[in-house]
């Protein structure tokens, strides 16, 4: 049996892995038996889970295998289970080892959704593209808010967080409409050439450039920023996108050509390439995967220079990854859908709700997709129905090897009856320094 968990991270988690027409499929089709605990939070009904055929019951002790989206809680985890959620455990998070060892200690399994990939290490089962969607309606946003608090007045202060939206199209329709009324009314002069750098080429970048796409914008090459920011004749009623690959945001110290392979496996060569256009940024949406040892893109150092010079350019900084102590050094703690923003105050060196403060404002919303929680739970759904017959048959107990699961899903197994898989073996190091 199957068991369908309620969130219950926070307030704002109303995502559920399957939905109840996905769940109609399966008891129909596979013939899988789902048990799914009851939620009032949940972005679809618990009449509509019963009407598609899955067992309604706060009791998940007969299911083998559980599916959730962030988390369990460590007291809630039951022994001998299979689980599949978002774990945040594969760089070491130290604030989710006690969860990874509670699993170790019950027995379990745990599959991570994030690990699930084919074979060129391409995600299968993914919110990205809802992450982005999200995150760049809250950066916008937070824009807004961040400008109104310096005494401008402009039409991004419309814009309203993702989740005030009704859905989706409701949110794109609008910022087209904002998008209109800045090409009719263009952008102060104080304020121009207003700039929003992107990093990242996956699921994430691609949905907020998809929003950011809505409003007036010319895409400029990194290496003509400057030539940008110093062009009077610049146009006044568009927004410029820049994308930041890799090979621009680490760079050689000895100055030679950008290496991925090298990189991967010595990134001591490496330094922030970034840093070069930070000046010239109104916004930064980071959604490229950091991992520790590469080179901050952006550091401490980085913005008090930035703001040493005076008020700079830079306004924002949403960290869509949410890689607390990762990438961005002043990302040092996860925000709310309810509260999503906060000013890291660069004297004080501490994290401040609101848009106000010396320092850059940080979105650093850590489960975004939950802010369309009805449309991103339908399309996750749909990537992962596929793989639940599979899970329903599997023997579980049988030693990893021997599960016959397809190597997509197997390459995502950190933990198989309460041990650590080979291909995660390293986190024994982060769980012995817990």
């Amino acid at each position: 049996m199957i068991g369908l968990r309620r969130e219950d991270k926070n307030e704002w988690e109303r995502r559920v892995a399957l939905t109840p027409d996905h769940v109609a499929e399966l008891v129909r089709d596979a013939g899988v038996a789902l048990r799914v605990q009851p939620s009032v939070n949940r972005a679809f009904a618990d009449v509509d889970y019963t009407a598609a055929g899955a067992d309604l019951d706060d009791d998940l002790d007969e299911c083998d295998v559980i599916l959730g989206i962030k988390e369990v809680p460590t007291e809630r985890i039951l022994a001998g289970k299979t689980y599949l959620y978002f774990s945040h455990t594969t760089k070491g998070q130290d604030y989710n080892m006690p969860m990874l060892r509670r699993l170790i200690e019950s027995g379990c399994t745990l599959i991570d959704y994030e690990q699930i990939t084919d074979d060129r290490n391409k995600r299968l089962i993914f919110f990205g593209r809802y992450a982005g969607y999200a995150g760049m309606i809250n950066t916008l946003w937070a824009l807004g808010r961040r400008l109104e608090s310096e005494g401008h007045s402009t039409a991004f202060a419309r814009i309203r967080l993702a989740h005030d939206y009704s859905s989706l199209d409701e949110a794109t329709h609008h910022i087209a409409r904002v998008g209109e009324n800045l090409r009719h009314t263009g952008v102060s002069p104080s304020l121009r050439p207003i700039v929003c750098g992107f990093t990242g080429s996956g699921n994430v970048s691609l949905g907020a450039q998809e929003i950011f796409d809505r409003l007036p914008t010319l895409d400029v090459a990194p290496e003509d920023l400057a030539d940008l920011i110093a062009d009077p004749e610049r146009p006044r009623n568009v927004l410029y996108k820049v994308q930041f690959g890799r090979e621009h945001r680490f760079v050689r110290r000895d100055g030679d050509g950008f290496d991925g392979e090298e990189l991967a496996a010595h990134p001591e060569r490496y330094e922030n390439g970034l840093v070069r256009w930070l000046p010239h940024m109104t916004m930064l949406v980071h959604g490229a995967f950091w991992t520790p040892g590469q080179p901050r893109l952006v550091g401490l150092d980085d913005l008090d220079r930035l703001w040493s010079r005076g008020e700079p350019k830079l306004r924002v900084i949403a960290d869509i990854s949410c890689d607390i102590g990762g990438g961005s050094a002043a990302t040092v703690k996860a925000t709310t859908p309810g509260n999503p923003v906060y000013v890291f105050d660069l004297d004080r060196r501490e994290a401040f709700d609101g848009v106000r403060g010396r320092g850059p404002v940080i979105m650093a919303v850590d489960n975004l997709p939950c802010q369309l929680a009805a449309e991103s739970s339908e399309h996750f759904g749909d990537t992962l129905v596929r793989w639940i017959p599979l899970l329903d048959r599997c023997a579980w107990r049988r030693p990893l090897e021997e599960l016959g699961l397809p190597e997509s899903i197997r390459r995502a197994v950190i933990v198989h009856r309460g041990d650590l898989t080979p291909r995660f073996e390293y986190l024994r190091t982060s769980l012995d320094a817990g």
